[in-house]
């Protein structure tokens, strides 16, 4: 095989990638579409600019270049507080293709989890936007660490100005397949963010087994993803599925509302649109007195956390196709386990995608019987390599032979269906007896006048454990002693006696990851 190439054999039940010896991902996911005849084709479009697949090419040998030139070594890492814009995707394949590591992380954090990453990371680059300098510099101040190149995306002596001095040609730093590529730091649903080393491998092998047969991406898809780019889900949907595929992608650095999306979905008219279960909630809400035009959608994708069922349902009569909701992490790279749009249920994460294999699990590594609660471990050839500096966590998940301990707990259906209850932690175990905060919330999401719920277990007066909820409302002016009472008995009519709410909570807000999951053990805490 010539350098940098691969080859799909789909012959089989599942795709299989074979890499050549020597492979930059980089030339695959950028170069390649410059021999394949697509420089002229728009690779990215956002309210200010469009760049062409080969505007891309050029940017990323001259991003390649600049880093370098800056004194970034091969095997370094660069940190990314970038927003989501073209220069995030320079940044991100320049760095890949001169043999430096890109790490995005989250641009919503504080200066305090900034100076975490970039003493824990010990970054040799850290390249911020604009509009996240305050933090940075805070975080630069107070670190033990301090990168050798320190830059903004804009403004002088900033990333454009650097990409103007650089060459615009590069060659691809030796690489293979197997040879650490990138990282992105887990969302922190369960504490401390860790570092996740993904290797060159895993980009293609999730598009190949997830984006192509189960979304059927082409290059004539156009993308959206309210979901951001800086974790997982968001990297897949906004930058490796459209440049793996020769297809576009709409960027936006807006936060995500439900008018931010039906405003750019009526003006762009992207085919594929990927949510969070926390803004489809919004959306149908926001759906019930206005009427965007989302008619160019032919799929709508949720991940980040498990969409309860009255969301899929409400979003299915709405918009007229299902929200193929899936799991994935930060782990794995993408999603794993996903509803179809000819196979969707709602309530369930769906079936395993092929070239994937799933296992639940007892406390003893055992597979339990359908229908019985366990542990998701879940093997495939994207998975990450390791945490960095955290070997008895990499042990504990990483299990070997690209097995991995999601730390989700999950039941399989009758029908093969694979159904979230939580994170492993998060369970609550009432009268001797396991329940999932999941089954809580999708009762309390039944009631018209629920928006969002989060259940933990707290003691009672007698140290016993039973259930807790934190309850957004439609409308906060309903809270009160009544609607408590209202929603006990919506959940008794519902669920089995010990799995309602002792005590109801009527908040503004739950604490959340960037990724949308609910944050739990800041609820058990009180944070």
């Amino acid at each position: 095989m010539e350098p940098n190439t691969v080859q799909i054999d789909r012959s089989g039940d599942a795709p299989v990638v074979t890499f050549a010896d020597s492979f930059n991902t980089a030339v695959y996911m950028i170069d390649r579409h410059i021999g394949e005849g697509r420089g002229d084709r728009p690779a990215f479009v956002t309210d200010h600019e469009t760049v062409t697949y080969a505007e891309l090419a050029e940017r990323v040998n001259r991003c390649g270049n600049a880093l370098l030139d800056a004194g970034v070594r091969p095997g370094e890492r660069m940190l990314m507080i970038v927003k989501d814009c073209p220069e995030f995707v320079y940044l991100f394949y320049g760095a890949v293709k001169a043999g430096i590591v890109p790490v995005p992380i989250n641009t919503l954090l504080r200066a305090v989890d900034y100076q975490y990453m970039v003493e824990d990371s010990e970054c040799a680059a850290l390249v911020y936007s604009p509009e996240f300098e305050a933090e940075a510099a805070l975080a630069l101040a107070a670190s033990s660490h301090r990168p050798a190149c320190v830059t903004t995306t804009d403004g002088a002596g900033g990333l454009r100005e650097r990409l103007d001095a650089a060459s615009d040609t590069l060659a691809p730093h030796p690489s293979d397949a197997m040879a650490d590529c990138f990282w992105l730091y887990s969302s922190g649903s369960t504490g401390r963010p860790k570092g996740t080393v993904h290797r060159q491998r895993d980009i293609l092998v999730n598009v190949v087994l997830y984006a192509e047969p189960v979304l059927g991406i082409t290059g004539d898809d156009l993308m959206f993803s309210a979901a951001k780019l800086f974790f997982a889900y968001g990297l897949g949907n906004a930058m490796n599925f459209p440049l793996a595929c020769g297809a576009c992608a709409v960027l936006s650095d807006e936060r995500p509302t439900p008018e931010m999306t039906f405003r750019i979905i009526e003006k762009y008219r992207p085919t594929i649109y990927f949510g969070v279960p926390t803004l489809y909630a919004a959306q149908c809400r926001a759906m019930e007195t206005e009427k965007p035009d989302l008619s160019s959608l032919r799929l709508s994708v949720s991940a980040g956390e498990s969409l309860p069922a009255p969301i899929f349902n409400r979003w299915t009569e709405m918009v007229g196709h299902p929200p193929l909701d899936g799991i994935g992490s930060t782990e794995a790279i993408h999603i794993f386990i996903s509803n179809r749009l000819e196979d969707a249920k709602a309530g369930t994460s769906g079936r395993v995608v092929p070239g994937y294999r799933a296992r639940i699990v007892d406390d003893d590594g055992q597979d339990v019987t359908p229908g019985e609660v366990g542990r998701l471990w879940v093997q495939g050839k994207s998975m990450a390599a390791y945490y960095w500096h955290q070997p008895e966590r990499t042990e504990q998940t990483m299990l070997g032979d690209d097995w991995l301990d999601t730390g989700d707990t999950y039941t399989q259906d009758e029908d093969g269906y694979y159904v979230y209850n939580g994170r492993s932690d998060d369970m609550i175990k009432v009268g001797g007896i396991w329940c999932s905060p999941i089954e809580i919330e999708s009762r309390l999401l039944e009631h018209s006048k629920v928006l969002e719920a989060g259940v933990v277990g707290r003691e009672d007066g007698d140290g016993l454990v039973k259930p807790e909820a934190h309850i957004i409302l439609k409308d906060h002016g309903d809270a009160g002693d009544d609607l408590a009472a209202e929603l006990l008995e919506h959940c008794r009519d519902g669920l089995a006696r010990y799995k309602y709410p002792r005590w109801f909570h009527f908040v503004e807000d739950l604490p959340k990851t960037a990724t949308g999951k609910i944050q739990r053990f800041r609820l058990r805490s009180g944070a």
